[in-house]
């Protein structure tokens, strides 16, 4: 299997979870507002024998050209957009879900991204995000999985074509979801923002910002200890420096 890491950029993020561009090389960690956040924002590509599988969708900004900014990454990897086979969604939180959708100004209206994939959605993340709305969730941007004809709904634990196994872990939100793609020996293993950095995976921490701080806790240490007796790559959605390590 081939790992594409997508990023869309570093970002400082406090509480009013707004998404700031931030230059590693050029801006001052000493800038940020006190008690932010700087994360990565990073879908994946992975690609199988059988699929181009997306991790997650991004912020859903546009480039200066007016194309989205996901898209763009895709295509400089060599990769049509319209040929994303399944989009992996983790969560819906706006840093993950802004690129489910676009907006066609010619055309006028909003449009799946990814029309020839089946997007994997938590049934009751949906409902809960819409409910739940701004600001960790912008329902706007992602209504449009209620109808689409290509989406796929799951819960609980399950199977995706014999070779991707998914769980709803709860923890960084009520169903937060993770995935593990396992083909000719490999395991690949998105924890999106249950197991969002490296360092996170090394330490032992409650963080204030998730639904169940302890449980993520718990859930990254016996993923790291499987990572490493069974040899997985990690993938990390928010790490800034390291996409993903392999055991």
């Amino acid at each position: 299997m081939k790992i594409i890491p997508l990023s869309e950029g570093a970002f400082s993020i406090d509480k009013t979870k707004v998404f700031v561009p931030f230059n590693k090389d050029k801006d001052d960690l000493q800038d940020r507002t006190q008690g932010s956040l700087l994360v990565e924002v990073q879908p994946f590509v992975i690609v199988t024998s059988k699929d181009f599988i997306l991790l997650d969708a991004g912020l859903g900004f546009s480039n200066p050209d007016g194309v989205l900014q996901i898209h763009q990454n895709l295509i400089d990897n060599g990769i049509n957009p319209t040929e994303i086979t399944k989009v992996l969604m983790s969560h819906l939180h706006k840093d993950h879900s802004g690129g489910v959708a676009r907006e066609d100004k010619i055309l006028g209206g909003q449009f799946i991204s990814f029309p020839n994939a089946t997007y994997y959605v938590n049934r009751q993340e949906l409902d809960y995000a819409i409910e739940k709305g701004k600001p960790s969730y912008t329902p706007d941007e992602f209504l449009i999985l209620q109808s689409a004809p290509n989406v796929q709904f799951v819960e609980g634990y399950g199977n995706i074509d014999g070779y991707i196994r998914y769980e709803t872990t709860g923890a960084h939100c009520p169903y937060h979801m993770a995935f593990w793609i396992e083909e000719e020996g490999q395991t690949i293993f998105f924890g999106a923002d249950v197991a969002p950095q490296l360092q996170q995976m090394k330490s032992r921490f409650i963080a204030k910002y998730d639904y169940d701080g302890k449980k993520c806790m718990e859930l990254r240490t016996k993923w790291w200890q499987q990572a490493q007796d069974e040899k997985w790559t990690i993938l990390f959605y928010h790490d800034i420096k390291t996409p993903f390590i392999s055991f």
